[in-house]
């Protein structure tokens, strides 16, 4: 969709993103291909990503479902008649060890598309890894895709289709549709389209509550040898979960960037605000979007300002340097090969701690029943009874290993 300089109440509400849908699953199930069927946008842009054909950091891209004039829904906007929703779509690597990166994007997902290749038998490590993700974080509007049908016999498609009823059962998407489909060839998107319009419904949010936004990405959009009184500030990108932000805003950025032994807030201007390739004057919760600021670009480079929370000055929770949990440990380590039992935890112990789209590495300084005490190597900003999903350093990968809430 071109980019318009249009006001949001000019726009028809249905073209702005409301929702974010993650794709997850194992490394090479098509994730990937099934967005850029869905969406027209090829979500691997950095360039690492592009030479191994898997993805790094989180991609997103945007379609509009539209009904069709004879029946049926598509994204194309050629073919549709009617608009029904805006969504973002969320990519999620697949690989083991990028799980860190997973988990901070399920923090954005309304609900997910839980990719499966029929042509492998089900589930692969980060299959099983991913599911469990999705049940931490407590995402349970799931569209289950079976996908490379066409690579495979029908006698394989029906054998990896009971594959994947045989694992989702007794899981929290234990009632998910199993759709098969050929992201490759664009067989069956369209029956993608109208189980995500069933099941993975837009949730209710706040907009008068104090505005906040997670941060996901972070960007310097000038390019090298721009002339200095052209440059555009550092751009933020992200989710709003709750309130409304305008242009001109004043906000804060927390816990922001690192001087000396301490990090600091950052203070900016909201210098504009895009979503979908609109550029708006004000824009509330649903849909990832681009947050310009005045920030200096150098600061919001190469991803430097994701994990931060976004809000109005001094309306922000505290960077927390330290950090007290209820934890709950699941049974067996996900996505390990032995499936191994978690071991208990012990005074000493450094565990990665993803909350949001932040994530630090606590090491444990007190134990008591199921509550623990940690140091943060880096600040967590987040509210009192916030989830934080733990994971602990296993075979060289970190794994996960439960769950805990802010005491």
């Amino acid at each position: 969709m071109a980019s318009q300089a249009t006001k949001t109440k000019e726009l028809d509400p249905r073209l702005i993103p409301e929702a974010n849908i993650g794709l997850v699953g194992h490394v090479a199930h098509g994730k990937t291909t099934l967005t850029r069927a869905l969406t027209g946008k090829l979500t691997l842009t950095h360039s690492e990503e592009l030479k191994r054909g898997i993805t790094i950091r989180l991609g997103y891209a945007d379609a509009t479902i539209f009904k069709k004039k004879g029946g049926g829904l598509t994204t194309d906007p050629k073919e549709g008649a009617e608009p029904l929703r805006t969504i973002s779509f969320v990519d999620a690597p697949g690989h083991e060890t990028l799980m860190a990166t997973v988990l901070s994007g399920a923090s954005l997902m309304d609900g997910a598309i839980l990719m499966v290749s029929a042509v492998e038998k089900c589930p692969q490590p980060q299959t099983r890894e991913h599911l469990a993700a999705l049940e931490v974080v407590g995402i349970k509007s799931v569209v289950v895709v079976q996908n490379k049908v066409d690579l495979v016999t029908p006698e394989r498609a029906m054998e990896s289709y009971n594959e994947i009823k045989s694992f989702l059962k007794g899981s929290i998407i234990e009632d998910a549709p199993v759709i098969p489909v050929s992201a490759q060839h664009g067989v069956n998107v369209d029956v993608v389209l109208e189980a995500l319009e069933k099941f993975v419904p837009t949730p209710k949010r706040s907009e008068v509550k104090e505005p906040r936004m997670l941060v996901a990405r972070s960007f310097d959009i000038n390019k090298p040898g721009a002339e200095i009184r052209k440059l555009a500030g550092g751009v933020l990108g992200g989710s709003i979960i709750q309130g409304e932000f305008k242009v001109g805003d004043e906000i804060e950025i927390r816990p922001g960037v690192k001087m000396g032994e301490k990090y600091r807030s950052l203070k900016s201007t909201i210098t504009g605000l895009h979503k979908a390739g609109f550029k708006l004057e004000s824009t509330g919760p649903g849909g990832l979007m681009g947050l310009m600021t005045d920030l200096d670009p150098y600061l919001t480079k190469s991803d430097s300002l994701v994990g931060n929370m976004i809000g109005y000055p001094g309306k922000l929770p505290d960077a927390r340097d330290v950090l007290s949990l209820k934890v709950t440990m699941i049974k067996r380590v996900v996505g390990a090969e032995d499936f191994a039992g978690t071991k208990p935890m012990k005074v000493g112990d450094n565990l990665l701690l993803n909350v949001g789209t932040a994530r630090s590495v606590g090491e444990i300084s007190n134990i008591k029943k199921d509550n623990v005490d940690m140091r943060l190597k880096i600040p967590l900003v987040a509210d009192k009874g916030s989830r934080v999903v733990i994971s602990r350093m296993l075979g060289g990968r970190w794994r996960l290993v439960g769950y805990g809430t802010i005491a």
